[in-house]
C-alpha cells in the first residue's frame, strides 16, 4: 500500500484493506502459532496490554522525529515506537506493536510525517509512553493497531472479530 492514493476511498474500504495488509504482510492470526515467541508479552491479557486504560483516552498531532525498536518491559519480544515530536515541543514515546506484526513501511510512515495519534498514556516500565491505537498519516492513510473503544490489539484478534470490525467501519 503507498502512502499517497489518488482516489477517493472510503474509511471502511481503507480499513478492510489494512486489515488484509494485516493478515498478509504480518501473518493472519492462525500464523501467531508458528512464531508466537514474536508475540511474546504482547499477548491479549499480558501485563503490557493490561496496561491499555480506555479512561485515559488521548490524542495529539506532531511530527514523526524517530521510528524505534522498543521493549516495554522485560522478557517481551521486540517491538515498533515512534518519537513524535508534539505540538509544544515535546517528544513523546509511542509503542505501536510487535515488530512481527506492525510494518510502519506498509503506510509509508517516515520521519518528518506529520501525523495524528490516538491511544491512551500509560506508564510503562517506570515511564510515561503513549500506547497508540491508531496513527494516521493523512486523510486515506492511517495504521491502526488497537480498537479505540477498548484497546484489545488487533494482532490478538481472531479472523471472526477482524471481520466484525472491518463491517463496523
Amino acid at each position: 500500500m503507498k502512502a499517497e492514493l489518488k482516489a477517493p476511498v472510503s474509511s471502511g474500504w481503507l480499513f478492510f484493506a489494512l486489515v488484509a495488509l494485516c493478515g498478509v504482510v504480518f501473518g493472519a492470526p492462525q500464523g501467531r502459532a508458528a512464531d508466537a515467541t514474536g508475540f511474546k508479552g504482547w499477548e491479549r491479557d499480558s501485563e503490557y496490554n493490561q496496561r491499555y486504560n480506555v479512561s485515559e483516552f488521548d490524542q495529539f498531532k506532531g511530527v514523526v522525529e524517530e521510528i524505534t525498536v522498543v521493549t516495554p518491559l522485560p522478557g517481551m519480544a521486540p517491538g515498533v515506537g515512534l518519537k513524535v515530536r508534539d505540538q509544544d515541543g515535546d517528544v513523546v514515546n509511542v509503542d505501536l506493536g510487535p515488530k512481527i506484526f506492525v510494518d510502519v513501511d506498509s503506510v509509508g510512515l517516515k520521519k518528518g510525517d506529520k501525523v495524528k495519534v490516538k491511544g491512551a498514556w500509560a506508564e510503562i516500565d517506570g515511564k510515561e509512553v503513549f500506547v497508540a491505537s491508531k496513527v494516521k498519516k493523512s486523510e486515506h492513510v492511517e495504521l491502526k493497531v488497537r480498537r479505540t473503544k477498548d484497546g484489545v490489539p488487533f494482532w490478538t484478534l481472531s479472523p471472526e472479530e477482524l471481520e466484525k470490525e472491518r463491517q463496523e467501519q
